[in-house]
């Protein structure tokens, strides 16, 4: 995946963030190629529990989910959240091991990749 689109892609994920100013945010990027037989399930799964955790885990700020337009069994997920402690609470909540333990099977390959934020720049909601 070119750098250039996930410089891009973290810039897009810092909307709403103006606390995060005064706070060190903790943004990761994982890169997972899928077996092309369950993409269908994984995607399912993934946004479900992203959207979960989102919903309610007040430490995790965002979550960003793509996968490349020519080959769709590559996803990038770009995860933020308030603090180091914020991930590794996630990591231990229900709906992440969920997640996990049922996509264990579905994932080729994982790539995690701790970044730090150069700015977080986006239009506000109306």
């Amino acid at each position: 995946m070119p750098k250039l689109f996930i410089i891009t892609f973290s810039l897009l994920l810092f909307a709403g963030f103006a606390n995060a100013q005064n706070n060190k945010p903790y943004v990761r990027i994982a890169k997972i190629v899928i077996d092309s037989t369950q993409l269908e399930s994984y995607k399912s799964q993934l946004k479900t529990g992203m959207e979960t955790a989102v919903k309610i885990e007040p430490g995790v700020l965002s979550m960003y989910a793509v996968y490349d337009n020519q080959f769709p069994t590559h996803i990038t997920i770009l995860e933020t959240y308030a603090s180091k402690e914020a991930y590794q609470s996630h990591i231990l909540t229900p709906h992440f091991k969920k997640y996990k333990s049922g996509t264990l099977s579905m994932v080729k390959s994982l790539e995690l990749t701790d970044v730090t934020p150069i700015a977080y720049e986006a239009k506000k909601k109306k």
